[in-house]
């Protein structure tokens, strides 16, 4: 080989390129900041839901203010995602956790009378406590020892949850009457732009286009705004603000903005001696907490690492370690920034299906995020209806990674069955993780293969029964169950 051609490899790894390993990944620069920009614009949602969740309707005056609530949650977004790329190499997006943020608002403050400060310490401590696990290597072992069966199953379940979510958010499913769920309202505007973002977005991964999602998600867009403005904002169907220009394009970065970061820090003591809780009560939510949040990212890491193919034959991703660390992280700077626990988002797999291979894709996602503080209300055009069908085409194919489950006897087929069908019935991807690991025990018990079962699951099978039983316990228990609502 000349001197000249072993330089070739070289200036290929250079840079940018060489960082983040390229070459290794299969991917380019073109392809990651595309995947970046898919993955932030399936996000980018958060930004408004967030505060909308923990800042208005029945939080409005109890919850933090709104508009602080928009910039943290924005801020803190886009330091982890950053974080994430650059320590990891993973294309995996972090934000405030949707199900965590409902906890806080109308458990924590409205049901038990926290004040935010507090309930953020709780975040915190939660969050504390996960970080206490990956230091110590616990969370990586626990991964390690799932069968492979069941982190196909997780990854399927977290397929089969995210299309129903795309299904949801596109107006196609909702709640029934009578029964849970059912077909949503098909004469709507915003239905139709859901329908007709599916079908460019199927149609353009039927022709392998790239960019297929993003351009889908563009499209459905630019017809959201038109059907907006010709059948008005109460007939349309979208959300307020949503698939419109918006009058304001800048927010005021006064510093009462920025009013809410680092607020709950002096409540991380007091919180334990707060009147009329009982430290136990506090220390069971802190608990429930910390298993959902735990299971949720493994569910996610595992199920985004298997679809973009990082991982290896035994389902385990290289480097799990940083991935989970800053995601514990994660959780305690979301409790000390007052936007709730931040976690690796299952929409990370809208990026992967893009192509994003690589942290640059996570630091893209954390860059836009960043500007979003700038021109939030701009990311605000982009309606639930348009990005819906990119979640629906996610969700397909991570559930295509059915075919290469083991199906064996009850005792392998049901765990797997119970994982993928829990999670989106239950809107939990710790919820099917549980009833997988619950169900996987006790068949492999009954049926006499006990000896299969890893010691790390019988614990964490046990830990899910306290999970099942914080309710009844804090019913029967004198001086645990919460006040009544106000």
């Amino acid at each position: 080989m000349t001197a000249d051609e072993q330089q070739v490899p070289v200036a290929r790894d250079n840079g940018v390129a060489g960082y983040f390993r390229f070459v290794e990944r299969g991917t380019t620069l073109a392809t990651e900041l595309r995947a970046g920009l898919t993955t932030f614009m399936v996000m980018a949602y958060i930004i408004f839901v967030n505060p909308s969740i923990l800042s208005s309707g029945p939080l409005e005056g109890l919850g933090p203010p709104f508009l602080p609530t928009v910039v943290a949650t924005c801020l803190a977004a886009g330091i982890l995602c950053i974080a994430m790329g650059l320590a990891t190499n993973y294309p995996f997006a972090l934000a405030a956790g949707l199900g965590l943020n409902a906890v806080v608002a109308f458990d924590l403050i409205l049901t038990r009378g926290f004040v935010w400060q507090e309930a953020m310490a709780v975040i915190a401590w939660e969050g504390i406590l996960i970080t206490i696990l990956v230091v110590t290597g616990l969370r990586r072992t626990i991964m390690e020892a799932i069968p492979i069966g069941l982190k196909r199953a997780i990854a399927v379940g977290i397929g089969l949850f995210i299309l129903f979510i795309g299904l949801v958010n596109g107006g196609f499913v909702r709640a029934g009457t009578g029964t849970p769920v059912t077909l949503g309202a098909l004469n709507t505007p915003a239905f139709l732009t859901f329908a007709v973002g599916l079908a460019l977005a199927l149609g353009l991964m039927a022709l392998r286009v790239r960019g297929a999602l993003l351009i889908s998600i563009v499209i459905a867009t630019v017809l959201a705004i038109v059907l907006k403005s010709v059948f008005g904002a109460e007939a349309s169907g979208f959300g307020e603000g949503q698939a419109e220009i918006p009058s304001q394009l800048f927010f005021d970065f006064s510093a009462e903005n920025f009013s809410t970061l680092l607020a709950p820090l002096g409540s991380m003591l007091t919180l334990w001696q707060k009147p009329g809780a009982v430290a136990i009560t506090i220390a069971l939510v802190v608990f429930s907490l910390m298993l959902s949040d735990f299971f949720d990212t493994m569910g996610t890491v595992i199920g985004v690492g298997e679809e973009a193919r990082l991982t290896d034959a035994q389902g385990r991703l290289p480097g799990t370690d940083r991935v989970l660390l800053v995601d514990s992280l994660g959780a305690v700077l979301g409790g000390l920034f007052s936007t709730s626990s931040n976690t690796t988002y299952i929409e990370s797999a809208a990026g992967v299906s893009e192509g994003g291979r690589t942290g640059l894709t996570a630091v893209v996602v954390g860059v836009l995020f960043l500007v979003a503080i700038l021109f939030a209300p701009i990311a605000g055009i982009v309606p639930a209806q348009a990005t819906a069908p990119a979640l629906v085409v996610v969700g397909y194919l991570m559930f295509t990674m059915a075919r290469e489950i083991e199906w064996g006897g009850i005792d392998d087929i049901f765990p797997a069955l119970a994982t993928m069908i829990v999670m989106p019935l239950t809107y939990s991807i710790a919820n099917g993780i549980a009833a997988g690991f619950l169900s996987y025990v006790f068949l492999k018990t009954v049926t006499g293969r006990g000896r299969d079962v890893h010691p790390l699951l019988w614990a964490v099978a046990a830990a899910f029964l306290v999970f099942f039983a914080i309710p009844w316990i804090q019913q029967s228990v004198p001086g645990l169950a919460p006040p009544p609502p106000a």
